[in-house]
């Protein structure tokens, strides 16, 4: 028996015991090779001995101290380097445990930037269908998964959802890609005018779709026309980059190959790269200022923010990534691992679409790929998917409702930045395993 509420009420997890480079062990001595970075948390791997060693000398020296009395030289130092790096504009870094808390720290900084400027009529916040954006409730209300939604909808603050980038389903025929872009800038706008003049705070987004849709990325100028409609109604623009950032798609900031700037960025799992529980919102300089020439604070705050062990586990893990140039790695073995996913893949009968940047993956698994038929969702693939792959010693990322929040499956790929060209086709051949196995 075990007194942990897991998961899954069911079903008892293996219990891991060590964890070194790409590979965990479980207590019967099984490996398993991590091709998902646990949910696109592990940039470098498991065990990194210049991230270790950062985190003892921080406990030696400093473990905790409450935000309320003290900053840290190393939570500085932190947010020094995320905003040296990061988009112009962007120059305040809010830190907070994860991903969840980020986007609600996010959307409570937006909302009080126009208590602070004088539009509190603004109430709205618009995102898109089959988003993911956290399980708390703020985060809930904003993302767009029907199923993760559905129990707790009585309870959500309102907000209106449209499409997402989602060409190899919605882009029609008649379009190119930047048209398809330009449809949905668009549909944006609607939406925008059709709750009136100054009703809505923000548009939040994933840059690259994560978890819910398999890896959805943009149309190029997609981005660009969404920033245009954002700066004509005085609309925030909040991109979410927990899963899709700090370098997962071959650039630190993901909304770096957008050519925008957002108002506010949201950023988790691979900052620290699961040393430690650490995530951020960085804000433009406007918001901020805002802020100061009003009342001075923001109205927020957790027990946890800025804790020294965990800024000091997400500058090492950062400091790694920029010294070893794993930025170029992955953009370069990015393209390899695409292209073994082809070889391996992309005849499958079951296989509907692969896209990805980086060493961000989905693959989309259809029941007819002539017509995108999805499996019946009651055959449950994706956890069919889990389990083989698991058996195999590979640890993916498989997730259903990828098409509307109850049909579809999908695998997440997200290796850590360290994977080896050899273990990126080990992958490749491994899933190809599974996805003929669990299909035929």
């Amino acid at each position: 028996m075990t007194h942990i509420f897991h998961r899954h009420l069911h079903h008892t997890p293996p219990v891991a015991v060590s964890a070194r480079g790409l590979y965990l062990r479980d207590a019967e001595g099984r490996d398993y090779l991590d091709a998902s970075g646990g949910a696109a948390v592990s940039a470098l791997g498991h065990g990194h001995p210049d991230v270790v060693a950062a985190m003892h000398a921080q406990i030696d020296r400093l473990a905790y101290a409450h935000t309320s009395f003290f900053t840290s030289e190393v939570a500085e130092q932190l947010a020094d380097e995320l905003v040296r790096s990061a988009p112009a504009g962007l120059e305040q870094v809010y830190l907070v445990s994860g991903g969840s808390e980020g986007v609600e720290a996010a959307l409570k900084m937006a909302r009080q930037y126009f208590v602070e400027i004088g539009q509190p009529q603004r109430t709205h916040f618009i995102a898109r269908r089959q988003s993911y954006h956290g399980n708390t409730l703020g985060a809930l209300a904003v993302g767009g998964n029907a199923w993760r939604r559905e129990p707790f909808a009585t309870i959500l603050v309102p907000a209106t959802h449209v499409a997402p980038c989602y060409p190899y389903r919605e882009q029609r025929e008649d379009e190119t890609p930047e048209q398809y872009g330009q449809r949905l800038a668009r549909e944006l706008e609607d939406a925008i005018v059709a709750q009136g003049p100054g009703r809505v705070i923000a548009f939040v987004a994933e840059t690259v779709g994560g978890a819910t849709a398999g890896v959805l990325t943009p149309v190029p100028g997609y981005f660009q026309a969404v920033r245009a409609v954002c700066d004509r109604h005085g609309v925030l623009l909040i991109l979410d980059e927990v899963m899709c950032g700090m370098g997962r798609t071959g650039t630190l900031y993901a909304c770096e190959q957008e050519g925008v700037v957002p108002d506010l960025v949201t950023i988790a799992k691979g900052l620290g790269g699961g040393y430690q529980p650490v995530g951020a919102v960085l804000a433009h300089k406007n918001i901020v200022e805002a802020m100061s020439r009003g009342s001075g604070f923001f109205q927020h705050g957790h027990t946890y923010l800025g804790h020294p062990v965990a800024c000091a586990a997400a500058l090492a893990v950062q400091r790694v990534i920029q010294r070893d140039g794993l930025l170029a790695k992955v953009r370069s073995d990015g393209e390899h691992f695409s292209a073994l996913l082809r070889q391996a893949l992309g005849e499958h009968p079951h296989v509907g679409d692969i896209r990805g940047r980086g060493f961000f993956w989905g693959v989309e698994l259809v029941a007819e790929r002539a017509r995108k038929t999805p499996f019946d969702p009651a055959r449950k693939l994706h956890a069919q998917i889990k389990k083989d792959a698991m058996a195999r010693g590979l640890l993916v990322y498989p997730m259903g409702g990828t098409v509307d929040g109850r049909q579809g499956d999908h695998v997440l790929l997200a290796p850590p930045f360290i994977a080896s060209r050899a273990e990126l086709e080990r992958i490749a051949g491994l899933l190809a395993e599974t996805i003929a196995a669990v299909t035929r």
